[in-house]
């Protein structure tokens, strides 16, 4: 291979070229940036009444960063006030999780003991007017900061619901969000549930103290029930850590962006606690982002049996970046990817066993309740992974006829399947033991 010395005046020249094209580049941003100023002053010298010009700017971001994605948003300073504090388990205002579908305010899920799960708000509904102000122009944040206020006033929702004829209004009165994470029982004395409603600071701490109580019982515990279903998601270090609990090793979740630094590895480290019985996770259409990390995570390394229907199908990440003015940016920057080197973006998780739920008036219309997805949602990231199709080839499932509990209230068939499976698990336990 022979190498050829150019002349001087070559590089030179081609300084130049890449010096005048990087200068326009540069000039055709500035350009860009010029026609916003333009508009701005334009607005502010001759719209019919005076407009203030910060309130111009929020709005000019606020429309920019909202046709990212679904998951992308500014907040301005009060907004991202509330928005630290909800992270620490305490907010005032109505308890469900929102998103936009079709450009429609809709309803993901009612959070559990809350005065919209009282009020009978149900996955699925549309909010089309917030205290009668249409909510069809209104970005996510906006509606969010309507609903939310001060405990014990009341707000006034208008819902459209498929069932419905016509909307109707909910007038729901506000109180402290509380939202205990964390809950637990004991199922037919030997099986432990644990339901996480959603992923937040003190979420790892409140489960390792439940688990250790359930664990410490008079009665062996000879199974766990990790119900995950409705959980919206959250903190993602918390559900990695709760997957450590039962991992010993290798690969939880990890994730790719444009970035360097958003391109992070989370593996399991040995624990020092031992839990040697079988685990069965409770999933639905609910069960989003970090539900979606510990479930898979679960899942893949065969340490749980993922039961219920498929899941939301949130696999991005979302950094919040502070700014000066005390507002805040949350914006995508990432997507992660299971140990087995799943996207769960746009498809979810697709349990082992699929289990509909039980509507509550079953007579009424289709017995499947039916969820909002991701791949719903207007300007989703598309899934890397395979077709619908393929994914659900390896998934049982099974049909259970509609029963009613004590209460006369819908059977809670996931569930029921659940204990059916921990408690054949232990069948075939003995079975093994004799045969030995």
């Amino acid at each position: 291979m022979s190498f050829r010395i150019l002349p001087s005046y070559v590089f030179i020249s081609f300084i130049f070229c890449f010096c005048l094209s990087a200068r326009a580049s540069t000039q055709e941003k500035y350009e860009d940036l010029k026609t916003f100023s333009d508009i701005l002053l334009i607005i502010q010298n001759n719209y019919v009444e005076e407009t203030d010009l910060k309130n111009n700017i929020y709005n000019s971001i606020k429309g920019m960063v909202s046709n990212l994605d679904p998951h992308s948003a500014f907040m301005p300073p009060d907004v991202y006030k509330e928005l630290q504090v909800e992270t620490k388990g305490a907010f005032g205002g109505l308890g469900i999780e929102i998103t936009m579908k079709d450009a429609s305010l809709t309803v993901v899920a009612p959070i559990d003991d809350t005065p919209a799960y009282r009020a009978g708000v149900k996955t699925g509904d549309r909010i089309v007017r917030i205290e009668h102000e249409p909510t069809k122009s209104m970005t996510l944040m906006d509606a969010v900061k309507k609903m939310r206020g001060k405990q014990g006033t009341a707000v006034t929702i208008t819902i459209m619901r498929d069932s419905f004829r016509e909307p109707r209004d909910f007038t729901i009165t506000r109180d402290i969000i509380k939202i205990q994470s964390v809950k637990s029982r004991i199922i037919e004395d030997v099986f432990a549930y644990i339901r996480i409603a959603q992923f937040q600071e003190n979420t790892l701490d409140e489960f390792i103290q439940t688990l250790q109580e359930l664990e410490s019982s008079q009665a062996p515990m000879r199974g766990l029930i990790l119900d995950l279903r409705g959980n919206p998601g959250g903190l993602l270090d918390q559900a990695v850590k709760i997957s450590d609990e039962f991992l010993d090793s290798g690969l939880i979740v990890y994730t790719e962006g444009r970035v360097a630094g958003q391109r992070m590895q989370f593996f399991a480290n040995k624990n020092e606690r031992l839990h040697n019985y079988p685990i069965v996770v409770l999933v639905n259409g609910g069960s989003a982002s970090a539900s979606e990390i510990l479930a898979g995570a679960l899942q893949d390394h065969g340490k749980a049996i993922i039961v219920g229907t498929q899941t939301f199908g949130k696999g991005t990440v979302q950094t919040i970046y502070p700014l000066s003015d005390g507002s805040g940016l949350r914006i995508t920057t990432a997507k992660y990817y299971t140990p087995h080197h799943r996207s769960i973006q746009e498809k979810g998780i697709t349990p082992d066993i699929i289990v509909e739920e039980q509507l509550e008036n079953p007579a009424s219309s289709d017995q499947k309740i039916k969820f909002l997805r991701e791949k719903e949602l207007m300007q989703h990231f598309k899934g890397e992974d395979i077709s619908d199709e393929q994914k659900d080839q390896n998934a049982t499932k099974e049909k259970s006829e509609p029963t009613d509990n004590k209460d006369g209230e819908p059977a809670d068939l996931p569930l029921q399947t659940a204990v059916n499976i921990l408690k054949s698990w232990d069948i075939f336990k003995k079975v093994e033991q004799k045969v030995d």
